[in-house]
């Protein structure tokens, strides 16, 4: 569907009538309003957004979105919202899911969904544990991580979701913060622009269960030394003072001080486009000397399953014609149950 860029909408258009309940803090109210200011650029009318959720405190975002939406069951929301996609591809479809929610219970969706390329946008709350349900550990708990259900530490090796969707043919792969609401929001937009499966990851704090989890490389003070937001064509650069770098020593990226040895033409160039690099980029998360990652790694254009579907129909109706449902359900042996 045409995009109406004279729409006048505002954030409280996008506001509902519901009490937002999240604990005092939650990082989840960030993103709500960095989300429901977004839609008021992104050119759609709000009977055309569908906002669609599994289960967990990020999946209340459909009550809290004025735009359609299906709060539907645990780990399911990007089979529901598939469906939705392809039944109706003029919708604009967005998945808000957590790291418990889509990594654990909804993974084998996931990965589908991404692989097939269906044109919606996931957004994954990562906190790095489970915050509906009490705090136990999550497939992004780091190892050794004391929760409930992990009294003595967990022993599993944590996903990394950008990693995770690099592998699973992802075309659009994000990440951003709840501590920089402006930058959900371009992230947001962008993502809307893509087309094909767009996959946002947003470092969440959970401060009852899992608090300053992602301060390091999130707060204010320390953020700086601790990540870089990528652009589109700019070295990799990064420090309170900007005189960090990362280049490609012996096809690995590598941490270097800026100055007599080193300087800013030997540090790697963004380009999302790139493949090789993309996959430097996503695997960064396994070493905790590296920077963390804002912005769009990686994004890139192919076939969009929803449109496959479609074209694929046309096709068969153009050989078949319409076909008849009752028809088919009373073909081959059938047989009538009588009182």
């Amino acid at each position: 569907m045409a995009k109406d860029n004279d729409l006048k909408y505002t954030k409280k258009d996008f506001v509902s009538d519901q009490e937002v309940k999240w604990c005092p803090g939650c990082g989840d109210f960030a993103i709500l309003s960095a989300i429901q200011t977004a839609m008021t650029k992104i050119g759609r009318k709000r009977e055309d957004v569908v906002c669609v959720s599994g289960i967990g405190c990020s999946s209340r975002f459909p009550y809290y979105l004025n735009t359609y939406g299906y709060h539907t069951i645990h780990g399911r929301a990007t089979a529901v919202a598939s469906g939705v996609k392809t039944a109706n591809p003029n919708l604009s479809v967005w998945v808000i899911t957590g790291d418990g929610d889509s990594l654990s219970i909804g993974g084998n969706h996931l990965i589908h969904t991404l692989r097939r390329n269906v044109d919606l946008n996931i957004v994954l709350f990562n906190n790095q544990v489970y915050g509906l349900t009490k705090g136990q550990y999550s497939p992004t708990s780091v190892l050794g991580q004391i929760t409930k259900s992990t009294p003595y530490g967990s022993l599993d090796r944590p996903f990394s979701p950008a990693k995770l969707a690099f592998g699973a043919s992802a075309t659009f792969i994000a990440r951003t913060t709840d501590k920089n609401p402006k930058h959900i929001e371009e992230i947001i937009l962008e993502a809307e622009e893509h087309r094909g499966t767009s996959f946002i990851e947003v470092y969440q704090n959970c401060l009852i269960f899992n608090d300053a989890c992602h301060s390091e490389y999130s707060d204010k003070k320390t953020r700086d030394d601790h990540s870089i937001i990528l652009e589109q064509g700019k070295p990799l650069l990064f420090g309170s003072e900007v005189k960090k770098g990362i280049i490609l020593d012996n096809l690995r990226l590598k941490v270097v001080e800026l100055g007599s040895t080193y300087t800013e033409e030997d540090c790697l160039i963004h380009d999302k486009t790139n493949e090789m690099l993309a996959s430097l980029l996503v695997a960064m998360d396994a070493n905790p000397s590296m920077p963390k990652l804002y912005g769009v790694i990686y994004a890139v254009k192919d076939v969009i399953y929803n449109e496959q579907v479609a074209a694929q129909l046309a096709e068969i109706k153009a050989i078949k014609g319409e076909g008849d449902f009752h028809k088919l359900l009373n073909s081959g042996e059938t047989w009538e149950v009588k009182e």
